[in-house]
């Protein structure tokens, strides 16, 4: 079946496992999800997310073993979007109805947004962020899943983001000890069942079935109002009938909706293709980039219409799949359909599951998030990568998303030109010394270094090698005014494929001076490509094959 990437038959009862397998970890994470992202009531809508997404990106998405659904950068985004829009007057409670629809609107602008990402065939690009920068977004995104949990983890209901979590932490007049009790059962469980029950059980799914319970039996209302404590605050009723049908609100506060969707769209472009290199790597198979970015925008679109969250590719949940089995698009799909099995039959059990047990779920998913290994040796590895990549983590936590991740490759980027820009230098240098005798002539054939000795001080001959990049423009041009009695110019450009603008420009310079002063200018070795770049910018210096016949020119020209 050519429309679906991947599939085939022959790993039916692998699939159905891994699906399964996927799933079962998969609800306790878009529960916690959807409560990360919308607050009280919010869980059910990231569970609505992980049966539309992982459904669908597995079927028209280019990873075979992909597994989607709701994830860390996707929730913290949407937490983000409901505080700008209650910061503008948006009612945030879920009841009210008016938050949803323009949630939602987001959602579906991310995934268009997606779509064309994978249209214009950019999803390799989107692969070349550096990882100093990936580590740095990473772990800013674990440490904000840390400080957004801490409020429900501890019964403080707590609003926006690091900063306002954080002032409403500290001014809070107490915990509640049995959501805290809650929460550090949960903990327990999920850091200390033993590897073995793991095996069977995933430790999210495990503190589902062994903390609800207990809640229910130590921490009943009836109990804690008798206490004067506070109730436990849980999901609360589940919509009976299914997904359910919302239309977005494109009509308000269009502008903020817009951005939310951009971040959106390249936060879960990254996250999916991430995902994928690490699905190619276990798998020893190659995903389609610009399809699987297709695949995940119109998940995203049609979970917009179905008040899902937004989904990208879930790497703990692909591994599992993989190591469980799965190897077909089908795992990805029959994981969605156990999923919508649950939604169906076992809501009233998940009504009863508390908040501060999801968040102790979140907290765990944090700390795994958090590129520990790089964040602690970094400093060790290269002082600029270090401070480029806490740089990053900071910028994410405590200014916006996706500027950090902006930021952070423009500089990454003029670091990559600045290490390339000193390669070349240090080559040109090598080449060109002061001396002629000890450059040009190392690497000569024995009829170029006569002609060489023969033209003597009248000549200078310049070579260049590699790409020339804009970053040696400058330094081509330096090295160039530093010697000025000559009488013919011969710039070799024989081992240069292709060359910059910039650096076009700085050759036009040098051409333009040699010229103004009466000298002969010979330009060797161009391929056709440098040929037509070169008289495209004017330079109207003699194109000569090779060296060698330019050196031959200039022995003839020269007294």
């Amino acid at each position: 079946m050519g429309f679906i990437h991947g599939f085939h038959r022959r790993n039916l009862k692998g699939d159905l496992l891994g699906g399964l397998t996927a799933a079962v970890v998969a609800l306790p994470l878009a529960l916690a999800f959807g409560n990360a992202a919308l607050g009280p009531g919010g869980a059910i809508y990231g569970l609505y997310g992980a049966i539309v997404t992982g459904f669908l990106a597995a079927l028209l998405g280019g990873t075979p073993a992909q597994v989607s659904g709701p994830t860390g950068p996707m929730s913290v985004t949407v937490a983000g979007v409901v505080s700008s829009l209650a910061a503008v007057g948006v009612n945030q409670d879920l009841s009210a109805g008016e938050i949803l629809p323009m949630v939602m609107a987001a959602v579906v602008i991310g995934g268009v947004c997606e779509i064309l990402l994978g249209v214009l065939r950019l999803g390799r690009f989107i692969t070349l962020v550096p990882y100093s920068v990936v580590s740095g977004f990473m772990s800013g995104i674990g440490f904000i899943i840390l400080v957004l949990q801490l409020g429900p983890f501890a019964g403080i209901t707590t609003r926006g983001g690091v900063v306002d979590s954080l002032q409403t932490l500290a001014n809070s007049p107490g915990l509640n000890p049995a959501a805290l009790a809650v929460g550090v059962m949960t903990l327990a469980v999920v850091f200390l069942s033993p590897l073995r029950l793991r095996q069977w059980i995933p430790s999210p799914l495990l503190a589902l079935v062994i903390v609800t319970p207990l809640s229910l039996l130590f921490f009943n209302d009836d109990h804690l109002i008798a206490l004067g404590l506070e109730p436990l605050a849980r999901i609360g009723a589940i919509p009976e009938g299914g997904l359910q049908l919302v239309m977005p609100n494109f009509s308000e506060h269009l502008p903020e909706l817009v951005k939310a969707g951009l971040v959106l769209a390249l936060l879960g472009a990254i996250d999916s293709l991430l995902t994928s290199l690490v699905a190619d790597n276990i798998t020893q198979t190659s995903h389609d980039s610009n399809r699987e970015l297709i695949g995940q925008g119109m998940a995203n679109t049609a979970a917009g219409f179905l008040s899902g969250l937004p989904g990208a590719g879930a790497t703990m949940r692909t591994v599992i799949n993989i190591k469980s089995g799965g190897a077909t698009p089908l795992s990805g799909m029959s994981h969605s359909l156990v999923l919508l099995i649950v939604l169906l039959g076992a809501g009233p059990l998940a009504a009863q599951i508390p908040t501060a047990l999801l968040a102790g779920i979140l907290i765990k998913v944090g700390l795994d998030i958090i590129d520990w290994g790089f964040l602690l040796r970094a400093h060790r590895l290269s002082g600029k990568t270090a401070v480029l990549m806490y740089s990053v983590l900071l910028m994410t936590v405590f200014w916006d998303l996706i500027w950090g991740v902006l930021v952070g490759m423009f500089i990454a980027n003029l670091l990559t030109v600045d290490s390339i820009t000193q390669t070349q230098l240090e080559g040109m240098d090598a080449d060109n010394p002061p001396d002629a005798a000890e450059g040009p002539l190392h690497d000569l054939n024995t009829e170029e270094k006569d002609l060489v000795l023969q033209c003597g001080d009248a000549l200078m001959l310049f070579r260049l090698r590699g790409p020339l990049s804009f970053g040696a423009a400058k330094g081509i041009s330096a090295r160039m005014g530093l010697i000025q009695n000559y009488k013919v110019l011969i710039l070799d450009i024989t081992e240069v494929p292709r060359i910059g603008i910039s650096a076009s420009l700085a050759i036009e310079r040098m051409v333009q001076e040699a010229q103004s002063s009466g000298r002969t200018i010979l330009i060797a070795g161009a391929n056709a490509k440098l040929q037509q770049r070169l008289r495209q910018f004017g330079v109207h210096g003699e194109l000569v094959a090779s060296r060698r016949e330019a050196l031959q020119i200039a022995a003839q020209d020269i007294p």
